[in-house]
């Protein structure tokens, strides 16, 4: 119950991140319009589309926590890393609006000195922002979960950008009106930047990807047992933010079946307390008898 009681937990850093991201998209966008800023206007529509993929987060995590049924033996946790790939097509989309439309006014000419009031508004977000990333990050940490930590990883995105804004808009009073647009088109491309890396490892997670490191470290993990005589094979996928693991081990061709037993039990309490692996499947199989000895 423990992972489902950690999914629970997780709700609370994507409701505050859509309760921060609404009031930042809204703020933004009015004052962009006012004071003439492309930099905050932009920083404003990457708002919003961190708006949908927070509650797409927050669909995702709530989907986790359906326990297992007769459709889905091993439970429903994927659902979190689909919802991290809907975010990164929303996110990547926006992007590219923002890109196209900044280029579009720099071609055009169309430079005007922005509002005071918009580099504070940029600086405000900033803190807001960085603040939500902490809260987030540690939260994600605590519960393992990837889509949340995706999310804080966007909010330190979204500080930075909120930054790169508020030192365009700043350019722009000392008659460096490119540098606001500048800031825009900056913006942007740290949005696709951002969709790109959420992309790329829900699809590793989704395509059964495992780091191969941490696949070593386990191997490692087994072999400490001092009755494995070596671990034929290991293999590792991730079911959402948990991992799990299929290994083949050699053991003592004598061993009865309660002794071969009691180390796959003993392996998988290791598993559990060491790598926080929930689910490993463990095979037993005689050594053979040119095996070198550990």
């Amino acid at each position: 119950m423990g992972q489902y009681e950690n999914l629970k937990k997780g709700e609370r850093g994507a409701w505050i991140s859509i309760a921060a991201y609404l009031i930042l998209a809204l703020a933004k966008l009015i004052i962009a319009s006012i004071g003439n800023s492309d930099a905050l206007r932009a920083d404003g529509l990457n708002n919003t589309t961190d708006v949908v993929a927070s509650i797409a987060v927050l669909i995702g995590l709530r989907i986790s926590r359906k326990p297992p049924d007769e459709d889905h033996h091993y439970g429903h946790f994927r659902a979190e890393t689909i919802a991290s790939l809907v975010a990164a097509f929303i996110m990547i989309t926006v992007g590219f609006q923002v890109i196209l439309d900044t280029i579009q006014k720099i071609i055009d000419h169309s430079l005007v000195q922005p509002n005071m009031i918009t580099a504070w508004t940029a600086l405000v977000s900033a803190v807001v922002m960085l603040a939500v990333y902490r809260f987030n990050l540690r939260l994600s940490r605590r519960i393992n979960s990837s889509s949340l930590y995706a999310a804080a990883q966007d909010n330190k995105s979204d500080a930075l950008v909120s930054i790169g804004a508020f030192v365009g808009i700043i350019g722009a009073q000392f008659g460096l009106y490119w540098l606001d647009p500048a800031a825009g088109l900056l913006v942007g491309i740290i949005i696709c930047k951002t969709a790109w890396d959420i992309f790329r490892d829900a699809t590793h997670t989704l395509t059964d990807g495992f780091d191969e490191d941490e696949l070593h470290t386990i191997r490692n993990s087994i072999v400490s047992d001092e009755e494995v005589k070596e671990v034929k094979d290991i293999k590792g996928r991730l079911h959402g933010n948990h991992a799990l693991v299929e290994v083949t081990i050699y053991v003592e061709p004598t061993l009865d079946v309660q002794e071969s037993h009691e180390i796959t039990e003993r392996i998988e309490d290791l598993l559990q307390e060491k790598h926080d692996i929930n689910h490993a499947h463990i095979h037993i199989e005689p050594a053979p008898e040119n095996l070198s000895e550990r």
